[in-house]
């Protein structure tokens, strides 16, 4: 039976795929080039002798060999192709670039406040992230990924309906991205991000994990089987809504009551010092009474723990993941991870825990961007991502 025809990749996006493919390890010659996007060999050679040509590429020495020849080696020289990442919080934006092997090259952070709406948030960290990238000779921008904070329509590339982000509703941030720096843009919900970059920046591997971000808000990623699990409208692990019984009546910015956010975030142990009469006006004002060890503000730190870890002793015996990653800034308060541990030891079964990892993040502030980074990688190399398989 004849063989379908395989779809022509136009030139710019085939080299834009062989740059990410040969920069992050996965492709090291021709054959491996054209075995991982589906296309035929000559055409792949052709591609790769223009880009050598043009410098975009170089070889190197020689690779492995299964039989015959042994290819020349492929790799991209330091100063061309990076990826530019960008993580979204309520009053700050941290910007990255990633190079070879997603690692981060460089990494800024700028004061901006997401109440300002889409566009003007948007041109500061575009402006932020051409400054970044330097000089020409910092290379050729390949694609741009944002986290954001809030629910993320991934197809459409725009938040739904966020909280305390007034304007960004069904914004084509992705579109906007892409007019404004002419490469592809890959927009992703924070905890999502997180939650690829801390499954894959552990040095002790599972397969299934849940990541955890208890900052000013909380929220979670699931990744099954080494692949994020968005679930039927998106919103997986979405654990911030969940009611429970301390949070009784108390408001939620969703418009509902008793949610977990209102009770374990930092935006709630906020809000139940100022009722005591504590001078706080953000979660680092907590971070600091907590680091000085005063009594009440601990007190409710690994209380607010408690009310996570109950719920998530819940995720623990439903998913029976082989880690729970906990990252954010109220996970940096032994108080708050101790309360943590001890509800899930104490509340799941056995089974789930025998062999359960509950480990602080491994990437700290990093994971949102190396997270965004590896999702605009298998955007970039679409081939590629299906014919991996899991990674």
């Amino acid at each position: 039976m004849a063989q379908l025809a395989r779809p022509r990749v136009a030139a710019p996006r085939l080299e834009r795929e062989i740059l990410v493919l040969v920069s992050s390890g996965r492709a090291r010659s021709r054959k491996e080039i054209a075995e991982s996007l589906g296309i035929a060999p000559s055409t792949v050679s052709q591609r790769v002798q223009a880009m050598l040509a043009s410098g975009a590429l170089e070889e190197t020495g020689e690779g492995a060999s299964s039989g015959g020849r042994r290819p020349r080696a492929l790799r991209v020289p330091g100063s061309t192709g990076y990826l530019g990442v960008v993580d979204i919080g309520g009053t700050h934006a941290r910007l990255g670039i990633l190079r070879h092997g997603g690692e981060l090259a460089t990494t800024t952070e700028v004061a901006l406040s997401v109440a300002d709406g889409p566009e003007p948030v948007l041109m500061q960290v575009t402006a932020a992230l051409r400054e970044l990238a330097g000089t020409p000779e910092g290379g050729r921008l390949l694609g741009v990924g944002i986290s954001l904070p809030g629910p993320v329509d991934v197809a459409r590339r725009a938040l739904d309906t966020p909280s305390r982000m007034p304007g960004w509703s069904g914004f084509d941030v992705g579109s906007w991205l892409e007019d404004a720096l002419d490469v592809p843009a890959v927009v992703e919900n924070d905890a999502n991000a997180m939650a690829v970059g801390e499954h894959f920046g552990h040095a002790r591997r599972t397969r299934h994990s849940v990541s955890v971000k208890a900052g000013s808000a909380i929220g979670a990623g699931i990744l099954v089987d080494d692949r994020l699990h968005r679930g039927a409208g998106g919103a997986a692990g979405d654990i911030t809504h969940t009611r429970i019984a301390a949070a009784g009546d108390t408001p939620c910015s969703c418009g509902n009551r008793g949610c977990l956010e209102t009770v374990a975030s930092g935006a709630a142990l906020v809000r139940l010092l100022r009722e005591q009469g504590y001078d706080v006006a953000a979660t680092a004002d907590v971070l600091a009474l907590v680091r000085d060890a005063e009594p009440v503000a601990t007190t409710l730190t690994r209380t607010a723990g408690r009310h996570l870890g109950e719920v998530l002793c819940a995720v623990v015996n439903f998913f029976n993941p082989g880690a729970v990653y906990l990252g954010g800034a109220l996970s940096t308060l032994e108080p708050f991870v101790s309360a943590i541990r001890s509800q899930i030891y104490e509340g799941a079964h056995p089974l789930m825990t025998r062999d359960l990892v509950i480990a602080p993040s491994a990437l700290g502030a990093d994971a949102n961007l190396v997270g965004v980074g590896r999702l605009l990688e298998d955007a970039l190399v679409p081939h590629a991502l299906e014919l991996e398989g899991p990674r």
